[in-house]
């Protein structure tokens, strides 16, 4: 999950309508009233997240999946790679459970073309084995159950926090379509601080084939945060740390064409776009 690169973007966006548009802006949601109404239930991009206020909130849900309100406000993770199609979301409520309705709709996410060396796009049999090994080591952290440490917005990786993004590029690498770019680039020079999201645990620390040197922080409630291609690493597997503590540097370790962080955010499993959760007020919009 972790081919993470830094490079141009010269892919052109389809044509969309304005209102269309400003639906699927970063997290931009209405709230269906009724679950019954798909024709009228708002449009939300995926690795978008969904804000739910309201009052004495026990409870949020999708599916089977259950955790507490947030400072009094129920959040839902829309997964990038997310089928299209109408998303039911649930909530206690004062007792009561109640049911709303949006609609995953698609996204003209831009197209991000890079060139790189042959052996980090065609692998080998070893580089092959040694990629799947570490996405299964990754892939456990995703399903961690711990008590929530972390409050929104969460604290930039950067200070300050440059342009940058890309998060959901359809990347073509040597000329071959590969997955979406799952988390956000930031170009800045090779050495400055990177810091943590929130407080946490130190949940992973690797030199991984894509990823370069790599922390992973766990800060409960099913919210993983990820710092690739650090040129150090400035922490250990099951340190506690606090919100905008340097856990490293920037660096181009890994698959890279240059220095930059690339910072991911897992939330209930869903890989969504970090300014959803970065106090972006166009990423995320409370409509009461």
């Amino acid at each position: 999950m972790t081919g993470t690169c830094r490079g141009r973007t010269p892919g052109a966006r389809r044509a969309v309508p304005l209102a269309a548009r400003a639906a699927l802006a970063a997290g931009a949601v209405l709230l269906a009233t009724s679950p019954h109404a798909e024709e009228t239930a708002p449009r939300v991009r995926p690795g978008s997240v969904v804000r739910w206020p309201g009052d004495a909130i026990e409870s949020c849900a999708i599916g089977a999946r259950t955790w507490p309100p947030l400072d009094g406000v129920c959040y839902y993770a829309v997964d990038l790679l997310r089928r299209e199609g109408p998303l039911e979301l649930f909530r206690t409520r004062a007792g009561r459970r109640e049911a709303a309705r949006v609609v995953v709709g698609p996204y003209d996410y831009p197209v991000q073309t890079l060139t790189l060396p042959r052996d980090k796009v065609d692998l080998s049999p070893e580089s092959l084995a040694r990629v799947q090994r570490e996405n299964r080591a990754i892939a456990r952290l995703w399903k961690r159950a711990s008590e929530r440490r972390f409050t929104l917005p969460l604290h930039p990786p950067l200070d300050p926090l440059p342009e940058g993004g890309r998060f959901g590029s359809r990347r073509v690498i040597n000329g071959q379509p590969k997955s979406p770019h799952s988390g956000a680039d930031y170009s800045v020079p090779a050495g400055r601080p990177v810091l943590a999201a929130a407080a946490g645990v130190v949940a992973l620390v690797g030199d991984h084939f894509f990823g370069g040197n790599s922390a992973f922080v766990d800060h409960g409630d099913g919210l993983v945060s990820m710092y690739l291609h650090l040129s150090r690493v400035a922490v250990e597997e099951g340190q506690p740390v606090e919100r905008g503590q340097p856990i490293g540097a920037v660096g181009a370790t890994g698959r890279a064409t240059g220095p930059h962080l690339h910072f991911g955010l897992r939330w209930h499993e869903a890989r969504v776009d970090p300014v959803a959760l970065l106090g972006d007020p166009v990423a995320l919009t409370t409509v009461p």
